[in-house]
């Protein structure tokens, strides 16, 4: 069993920047992939950015060059610097984690938070 704990989200005008950070806790993997993902009212969930144990990082196409995905030296926390906020940023955000870390992808992801809501005002 993973625990994950999102925390950092708020309500930010647009241009703003948040840190969002997700504590992990309980069983470790020497191969994953973290990341984060979210999800807007009436739309289909998105993947934002990811981490594997190897230091990769990928990022969605609307988010790349705003946001930034890292990891504490400690490899128990995840944080996602987002910067140059705009209005649909807005969405719940959820940290994942895999036991693979060829698995990036939301169906790959084996243990989820339970989000923390970013809203971005114009």
């Amino acid at each position: 069993q993973v625990q994950l704990v999102e925390s950092g989200g708020g309500s930010v005008q647009a241009g703003g920047s948040l840190r969002l950070s997700c504590a992990a806790s309980g069983n470790t993997y020497s191969s994953y992939c973290m990341g984060w993902f979210r999800q807007a009212p009436g739309k289909e969930r998105e993947g934002v950015a990811s981490r594997d144990s190897d230091g990769a990082t990928t990022y969605g196409d609307s988010v790349r060059g705003r946001f930034t995905i890292s990891r504490d030296k400690a490899g128990n926390t995840l944080y996602l610097q987002m910067s140059s906020l705009k209005p649909e940023d807005s969405a719940m955000y959820y940290c994942a984690i895999s036991d693979d870390r060829r698995s990036c992808h939301a169906d790959g992801m084996r243990y989820w938070g339970k989000g923390t809501l970013v809203t971005i005002s114009s």
